[in-house]
């Protein structure tokens, strides 16, 4: 999916903004980037960090780098952050999300004279360099970051170092979070809150859908008000945000622990301990815990020193290497019990496959799953927080498959909680696993955990649901 960092400081801005982008490390695949300003002009790095940290490929360049103003981004696979000279000035852009009409916007832009664009080692167009060709289009900053938020169809927050400072825009639904902290001296932009406690900043402000502000040295100008209507992705709170986060001033862990006692006051399961899938189900896994009454323990250890997170490699077959090597099972607790694991989801179930079979190689007695979100029936169409590349690799898709014949038929009433066609979806599912019994969560309860009104979030890939 990716995250962004921006900073403008009375002073040198550069660790904050290494910091601060390096918190973004569990959000993006592929590259990081990071670029300041100063009166020499632009100094900007980008990196492969596929099989890196991003502080280890960093650390000696913030070395060079110098000055007052800066951005910084993680991606899912385009090199940012990009420099432009334009007739506005130059200035360098990163922006987050994924542009789904992006070869209708191409051949529009291509239609201007002397226009042309770069094309990446994989045949496509770098969605941020579109972006900067749609700014480029107008006359202000301000309008041309209208003109993308109006043109886009998917998502595009972004941020531009320029002259003036750091513009900072929100997704025109608010599908990602931007939020705007301040410390004294410094004003800082992000997608994740969890940058901003041990740099010292406060939340000064959590940007509206569609809402524009530039950030200098003095304070925050709003330049576009919030829009009425947002669409938060609900998936931030559930699996990609990070525990100490915040979006829209509610906490990930919080909601977290809110799902797992949602998934305990449906069940009436008899099992001997809880556990969470590490690391995003821990959370879950803790609620249903303390609701029920049972025993939280760790039938698997997570090996983090060497081994990333399993859904950043772009072959399927590294990734359930690293799915199986990054977790340790533990026999003396695993063996002759009966276990209750809560997950974040259950996308692709490859890798969850592997590790339930482990588990039964190590004695368990029964195993049972809790998803902390409905099933998901459709691939997302506002952000990339997903690697498969069809919707039949989705568990619950390649389950309808298998019911029906045919891929997509009846959607609606799968996604119906325990409708006919549900419980059968569950149960192929549950058999493909080989689960003793698998419960997934009830959107109402997910949407009560999370707190927005369901108007107010994208629920999209578990409903369907789409904003008007």
């Amino acid at each position: 999916m990716g995250g962004l960092f921006g900073v403008v400081s009375k002073k040198d801005c550069t660790n904050d903004l290494f910091y601060g982008t390096d918190y973004h490390s569990h959000l993006g695949t592929r590259r990081g980037g990071l670029a300041v300003k100063n009166p020499g002009g632009f100094i900007r790095f980008i990196h492969n960090i596929e099989n890196a940290q991003f502080r280890s490929k960093f650390e000696l360049d913030i070395l060079k780098m110098q000055g007052k103003s800066g951005i910084g981004v993680i991606s899912d696979y385009e090199d940012q952050p990009l420099l432009i000279r334009s007739h506005l000035g130059k200035y360098a852009i990163v922006t987050v999300g994924v542009i789904k009409n992006a070869d209708e916007l191409i051949k529009n832009v291509l239609g201007w004279k002397a226009i042309h664009f770069s094309e990446m080692s994989i045949g496509e167009i770098n969605p941020t360099e579109l972006a900067a060709a749609l700014i480029n289009r107008e006359q202000t900053f301000e309008d041309g970051i209208q003109n993308v938020m109006e043109r886009v169809e998917g998502s595009c927050s972004l941020l531009l170092l320029t002259d003036k400072g750091v513009y900072v825009a929100r997704d025109r639904l608010g599908r990602t979070p931007v939020v705007i902290g301040e410390k004294e001296g410094s004003f800082a932009a992000t997608l994740e809150t969890c940058a901003f406690p041990n740099l010292d900043y406060e939340i000064k402000k959590y940007l509206g859908p569609g809402e524009v502000v530039l950030i200098t040295e003095e304070g925050v100008e709003q330049k576009k008000p919030s829009g009425e209507k947002m669409q938060i992705c609900g998936f931030l709170w559930v699996y990609y945000g990070y525990p100490a986060s915040s979006y829209e001033d509610i906490n990930v862990e919080t909601v977290r622990n809110r799902c797992g006692s949602f998934l305990a006051k449906n069940d009436d399961v008899k099992i001997d301990m809880v556990a969470g899938i590490p690391d995003s189900g821990t959370g879950h896994g803790l609620g249903y815990a303390s609701e029920a009454g049972l025993p939280f323990k760790r039938p698997f250890v997570k090996y983090t020193p060497t081994w990333p997170r399993s859904f950043m490699p772009q072959d399927q077959n590294v990734r359930d290497l690293v799915a199986i090597m990054k977790l340790i099972p533990i026999k003396d607790i695993i063996e002759g019990k009966k276990l209750l694991f809560c997950e974040d989801s259950i996308v692709r179930g490859t890798q969850l496959k592997d590790t339930i079979q482990r588990l039964y190689e190590c004695g368990a007695m029964e195993v049972h799953m809790r998803p902390a979100c409905p099933p998901l029936t459709r691939g997302c169409k506002f952000l990339n927080f997903s690697r498969s590349r069809s919707e039949l690799d989705l568990a619950a898709r390649k389950a309808i498959y298998e019911l029906e014949g045919e891929d997509g038929k009846n959607l609606d009433e799968y996604s119906k909680t325990d409708s006919e066609k549900y419980n059968a979806m569950i149960e192929q599912i549950r058999k493909g696993l080989k689960l003793t019994t698998l419960k997934y969560q009830r959107l109402e309860d997910l949407v009560k955990a999370i707190g927005l009104p369901k108007e107010r979030l994208c629920t999209y890939c578990w409903d369907g649901a789409e904003l008007e």
